[in-house]
């Protein structure tokens, strides 16, 4: 008869441990809550907004052949779980540079037309000739995980000079007198730059002073009186040209000279609206003897602009001087 003989009480108490250790990483497996998974990015970074700008600034969305410009883009974090990471963005220009096709863009902290961008292209080079009109850019964001998004834009390309398209003068009191609240505009073809006008100017309302000069001596009528734009400290003529006033009698001395509108008091201001240049004229400030002093015009006349070539439109094409002519019948100016 064989008999059973009990295990060591060693032995025992080692199965005792094991059995339940096993059973309890066994319960373990099973829960959800404790599987190891390895998760994909699906997601891309997304291109939230993109411009193409002249790399000189001013406002973007307008180019020129043979110009230079940046690619701006806003690209959001990506949001894969877990995220992999941004691992490019890139812009495809070649409807304005042949060769810019996957141009890196690099982040940073840029700005455009006033608007703030985290990423921006090298300097580009339009090509030398150019159709104009509206094209479409892209930009593509990649993350490591080699998920993409893109995004679409458009620039207009403009190859055509800015010209002076009209002069006209508004009254605010006596017609025929020069006298603060007057107003004088100028008009041009298409919306020019205002930072062309006046360095740092976005187009606001700012402070100039005006400036109507006699262009008579000893009283005598050698040419009709003129108007000129200059800067708040009446130091720097702004290169907005010569308007003739197609009269002599707005100002008149014994030695030619200026009078001014906002030297000194409430200044002169000037603002662009579209393709509308607007000049509202301040104090009236003359020196008696030295100066000649206004007067209102005895009759009517018809004013002419000559222009300068300094300002400039979007794309950055020169102003043609070509004369514009005030439209209308023939009036008085202010």
């Amino acid at each position: 008869m064989n008999r059973v003989r009990p295990l060591p009480l060693a032995a025992a108490i080692g199965l005792g441990a094991i059995t339940p250790s096993f059973a309890s990483f066994s319960s373990a497996a099973d829960s959800p809550g404790n599987n190891v998974t390895a998760a994909s990015d699906f997601r891309p970074p997304q291109v939230t907004a993109l411009a193409l700008g002249r790399a000189s600034g001013g406002t973007p969305g307008f180019i020129k052949q043979g110009g230079g410009y940046f690619v701006y883009a806003n690209v959001t974090a990506d949001t894969g779980n877990p995220a992999s990471g941004t691992a490019a963005v890139t812009a495809t220009a070649t409807n304005f540079t042949a060769a810019a096709t996957a141009v890196p863009l690099v982040a940073g902290a840029y700005s455009a037309g006033g608007v703030s961008y985290t990423y921006r292209s090298a300097a580009l080079t339009a090509d030398a000739t150019l159709a104009q009109g509206a094209k479409p850019f892209t930009v593509i964001a990649t993350d490591k995980a080699l998920n993409s998004a893109s995004l679409a834009g458009s620039a207009t390309v403009d190859n055509t000079a800015p010209a002076g398209a009209d002069v006209q003068t508004a009254n605010a009191g006596t017609n025929g007198l020069a006298e603060a609240g007057d107003s004088l505009t100028l008009i041009f073809g298409e919306p020019i730059e205002p930072g062309s006008i006046l360095a740092g100017w976005a187009g606001a309302p700012t402070s100039v002073v005006v400036r109507i000069n006699d262009n008579g001596l000893v009283g005598l009528p050698l040419g009709n009186d003129s108007v000129q734009i200059w800067n708040a400290a009446n130091s720097t003529l702004l290169p907005l040209g010569t308007v003739d006033l197609g009269r002599s009698d707005y100002v008149a001395g014994l030695l030619g000279g200026n009078v001014r509108f906002g030297a000194s008091g409430t200044s002169s201001t000037m603002s662009i609206s579209g393709n509308a240049l607007t000049i509202v004229l301040g104090t009236y400030n003359a020196t008696p003897i030295i100066d000649p002093a206004r007067t209102t015009a005895g009759g009517t006349g018809t004013a002419t602009w000559a222009l300068a070539a300094t300002p400039y439109d979007r794309a950055e094409n020169p102003m043609s001087t070509a004369t514009a002519t005030e439209s209308g019948v023939a009036d008085r100016e202010f």
